[in-house]
């Protein structure tokens, strides 16, 4: 038997590669005889740059940026050089993760960090550079990241602004541009196609869980309007509706006005850049798995990817999962043959986290086991 573990990461517990590990220990107790094939997937958010390293060749360039809040703080982006392709993970230098929860306030954060890996990777030779936008601390638009690339925002009075989100309706000017991009392309992998503003907006949907409060929400809401107007007005950029301009807090949409980028669902790049399909050859059984799998899981998530591919070549697909949130209406639509929590007992969420690997190592064993039922 033939099983490829395909899983996301499991987010503020496992990286996809340490899920692999778990997932291929219990199922290794489970069915000696079996071929056990790692192969750690993501769908552009945190862990992309991991991921890549893992599969391609290239190394992690180390750079010090600054974090949301503007502190220094020690991150990386992966580079091939054969390819002169960079991958800049946004979450690296401008996630969530990088602020304790009493810091998140998407009106006080900046994508800065993220324009210097970018720059950096420009000057480091990068004729080609992918950047995955998920898990950011930020609803700046991108306005941090293009100012550390060369733009500059005004207000009314000539007065240059900090690039964070409360300052997006003040904007009146847009000045520079990014004067290093020579013939650089750019790419942006998200896994949402949420538009830059109103109720299915960037502020409305993912604001809240950043730290903004209803007041905060408004303002910012406020501000991605006034901004997407600037845009057209003074940039000829009408973008605000573009599936995916409101990824990131609205980086999305800052990528394609500022670094001219195409945007693309992120499970389809990595699965083209890993081979993914090439790895299905003689499978039996893919188990995939992510933090926690619910209705969204069907809109652009890596599970959804993989669905897709495994249905094209008759392959059953299993999930493992932090959460179960999906119905099983949900389920059957997605394509999964069966998914399963790891959760074995009432537990708080941090207890949850710390027995993650053990929990996948013993769901892997457990649900195994079942394919020897009747065997002798």
């Amino acid at each position: 038997m033939k099983i490829l573990v395909a899983p996301d990461s499991f987010k503020d517990a496992l990286s996809a590669l340490e899920v692999c590990k778990a997932i291929q220990k219990g199922a290794q107790t489970a069915l000696p005889g079996a071929e056990i094939v790692m192969f750690p997937l993501s769908d552009g958010g945190e862990g992309l740059a991991e991921v890549l390293a893992y599969h391609l060749s290239g190394e992690m360039i180390s750079v010090t940026v600054d974090d949301p809040l503007g502190r220094p703080v020690n991150s990386a982006y992966f580079f091939s050089l054969p390819k002169k392709t960079a991958l800049v993970e946004m979450a690296q230098a401008s996630g969530l993760q990088l602020l304790k929860n009493h810091e998140r306030n998407p009106l006080k954060t900046s994508t800065y960090g993220t324009g210097q890996l970018i720059m950096h990777a420009i000057e480091n030779g990068a004729k080609t550079i992918l950047l995955g936008i998920g898990g950011s601390a930020t609803n700046d638009a991108g306005m941090g990241m293009a100012k550390a690339l060369g733009f500059h925002f005004l207000d009314e009075n000539g007065k240059e602004l900090e690039p964070v989100g409360e300052n997006l309706s003040k904007v009146a000017q847009i000045s520079g541009s990014l004067s290093q991009k020579k013939s650089v392309q750019f790419e942006v992998l998200s896994d949402v196609s949420n538009p830059l503003f109103g109720s299915n907006g960037a502020a409305h949907v993912f604001a809240q869980q950043k730290g903004a409060d209803e007041q905060g929400i408004q303002i910012l809401d406020e501000g991605l309007r006034h901004f997407a107007d600037l845009l057209e007005k003074q940039m000829g950029k009408s973008i605000a509706q573009v599936p995916g301009a409101g990824a990131a807090g609205g980086v999305g949409a800052g990528a394609m006005a500022f670094l001219g980028a195409t945007l693309k669902p992120g499970i389809e790049a990595v699965m083209d850049l890993t081979g993914f399909d090439d790895q299905l050859e003689d499978v039996d059984l893919i188990i995939t798995g992510e933090g926690k799998l619910d209705g969204q899981t069907a809109h652009g998530k890596l599970i959804h990817g993989i669905c897709q591919q495994a249905k094209a070549r008759k392959i059953p697909v299993v999930a493992f999962c932090g959460a179960l949130a999906a119905s099983t209406a949900e389920l059957e639509k997605l394509g999964i043959e069966a998914a399963f929590s790891i959760s074995r007992a009432p537990q708080s969420l941090e207890s949850a986290i710390v027995a993650t690997r053990s929990g996948l190592e013993s769901l892997a064993y457990n649900v195994l086991k079942i394919t020897t039922l009747g065997k002798t």
